[in-house]
């Protein structure tokens, strides 16, 4: 049976269908008001960006979904796990900062932040899945004793993953530290014939996992937490992953996370996608590079898979905007994500979904 899955395109020219009343309206058509729950203390789980990117979902637009639980008579408080890296998101007391400077602030996003992992990365419980890789999975603590939770994500083209939403949002979003370490666990290759000695690299590794001397970098496996930063800041592509062996195993880990976050809330998680400033990168990076297609919309669906399936398409359907890292793949129909990251493997975490039930990749799209 096909999931259904919400959409709102970016076109207006009233005060009646703009962004805030097309999120709204989105919110009931997915009934989403079956999902909160008078009481209920509701995650809003997002991803507040890295210091300098700028392409995360506004603040703004994250107000009506905060004020759509508060008339159900819940608390919604917004919320994101600290990074596995350096950054501005390491710990709880950067991480709020960070949060308050791009705007998620009570008087601008209608809800408090509190960081689900706690001070150092630590508050997590052990969650059983018993899936092909992990028996159980460390989630949040606040997003684990969250009593219901709308998944709000940035739909984007990612490196490693293909593409982050919904999926991404839950696996990689609810996990602390020690449980992003569990989903890498893959660890760079180094072509030294490539390497300029230009210390990039060592410079930017959160871990201190790689030393250049005489031009010649060594990677030491003990310190990597498999992060993939060095990759992003390497000018000559000296470091990569063995993608056909590595990234399929990572992205069916960072899925059964994904079905760990909503273990014990079935039928009381929903979703939005924003398919705005569809950028190249994570906004874990600290910069935000031109979007490789036009604007789109935003989704709202009770399925993860599906909401991610139908954001996929409709990317796809797009025409590529040019001076964009989009290189290939520019025509409709082609696959963007592909066009831009020529290694990833994006459709993986669909179909690996599906398969452990996190969700139907079978849609019908209703627009309102």
């Amino acid at each position: 049976m096909k999931s259904t899955v919400y959409f709102a395109g970016v076109r207006t020219r009233s005060f009646a269908d703009n962004k805030q009343n097309k999120i709204m309206g989105l919110f009931d058509a997915a009934g989403l008001d079956d999902v909160v729950r008078k009481g209920d203390l509701t995650a809003i789980k997002i991803h507040f960006g890295e210091r300098g990117n700028d392409s995360y979902v506004n603040p703004v637009l994250v107000r009506p979904i905060a004020e759509k639980i508060r008339a159900l008579g819940a608390k919604p408080f917004l919320t994101d796990t600290n990074t596995l890296y350096g950054g501005g998101r390491a710990n709880a007391v950067d991480h709020l900062q960070t949060a308050e400077e791009h705007g998620f602030a009570p008087a601008v996003a209608g809800a408090p932040v509190i960081i689900a992992d706690g001070l150092q990365g630590d508050d997590f419980r052990e969650v059983l899945i018993d899936r092909k890789h992990f028996r159980s999975v460390k989630i949040a603590g606040e997003i684990a004793s969250a009593d219901s939770m709308i998944v709000v994500s940035h739909f984007k083209a990612h490196l490693p993953a293909g593409f982050g939403g919904a999926i991404k949002n839950l696996g990689m979003g609810c996990a602390p530290a020690l449980g992003k370490a569990e989903q890498h666990s893959a660890k760079p290759i180094f072509h030294i014939e490539l390497c300029s000695g230009c210390r990039a690299c060592m410079d930017n590794c959160p871990n201190q996992a790689i030393t250049v001397e005489k031009k010649i970098s060594a990677v030491n496996y003990d310190l990597c937490t498999g992060c993939g930063k060095c990759l992003r800041v390497c000018p000559t592509h000296a470091l990569d992953f063995d993608w056909f062996v590595e990234v399929p195993p990572f992205m069916e880990r960072m899925t059964e996370y994904a079905y760990g976050a909503i273990t014990g809330k079935e039928g009381r998680v929903g979703f939005f996608n924003f398919l705005l400033n569809i950028t190249p990168d994570c906004d874990c990076v600290p910069w935000s590079d031109a979007a490789i297609v036009p604007d789109i919309g935003i989704l709202a669906s009770c399925d993860p898979v599906a909401i991610d399936q139908a954001s996929y398409d409709l990317v796809n359907r797009q025409m590529g905007l040019a001076n964009t890292l989009l290189q290939k793949n520019c025509e409709p129909g082609a696959d963007k994500f592909l066009g831009t990251w020529e290694s990833t493997l994006g459709n993986i975490q669909l179909d690996y979904g599906e398969k452990i039930g996190l969700g139907n990749k079978e849609y019908r799209l209703v627009e309102i």
